[in-house]
């Protein structure tokens, strides 16, 4: 008999994004248990060493990190999202760290106090996104036709834009074709839609309200 799942979340955590679209993709079932980062219970920080989300608890054992998270999905759980062939699934697992470094990209641009950090922050990222396109297939998905965990690692990282694009274009994603017909399937895709809850928006932009920074500024503005 199968151990159940429970993959203890953050409602706005990327990374526990991932998990829940890996999980949605191969269909299996798991309760999902929100916790607030700013006020972790006990019982979380001992089953997370790191005092990170996301947390796999299978049975009596709880995986901690992502990236192992969704290897144990793909050794255990039916459905595949990684390819076939060893190399092409190394390469698949490099362009998902790409995407970890795109997301700290993300955060230092919705962190950054001024508007000369800013500036420098999205040039950065806008550099990142270019090296994306030049290798992005966008068929519709990074690698083809066939959704893979590649596209589960972006489809969070493009939900933020989402919310940035409402305040301004930083000019991070113009241009790039491909990047933006990936980011229309993925927007559409079930398993990426339903990774978030309704109220994500709302939350992302009072989340950026309470960085006091450069971006909360603009923000701020925009809705003035």
């Amino acid at each position: 008999m199968a151990q159940p799942l429970k993959l203890i979340s953050h409602k706005l955590c990327p990374y526990v994004q991932r998990a829940v679209i890996a999980l949605t993709e191969k269909g299996v079932p798991f309760e999902r248990i929100d916790i607030d980062l700013a006020n972790k219970p006990d019982w979380f920080l001992r089953v997370s060493p790191l005092g990170k989300t996301p947390v796999l608890v299978v049975g009596d054992h709880a995986i901690f990190e992502s990236a192992v998270i969704l290897e144990y999905l793909e050794e255990t759980q039916a459905n595949p999202l990684h390819p076939p062939n060893a190399l092409h699934r190394a390469e698949h697992r490099a362009w998902i760290e790409f995407g970890s470094a795109v997301l700290n990209g993300i955060a230092g641009l919705y962190t950054a106090g001024d508007e000369t950090a800013f500036k420098a922050k999205a040039a950065q990222l806008e550099q990142k996104f270019a090296r994306l396109e030049a290798r992005v297939a966008a068929s519709p998905w990074f690698d083809g036709e066939k959704f893979s965990l590649v596209d589960a690692a972006f489809g969070p990282v493009f939900r933020y834009f989402d919310v940035f694009d409402t305040i301004a274009d930083f000019g991070i994603l113009t241009g790039k074709s491909k990047i933006a017909r990936w980011r229309a399937a993925l927007a559409v895709r079930p398993s990426v839609k339903s990774a978030v809850s309704a109220d994500y928006p709302a939350l992302l932009r009072d989340f950026i309200d309470r960085r006091s920074s450069h971006l909360s500024q603009l923000q701020a503005c925009a809705a003035a």
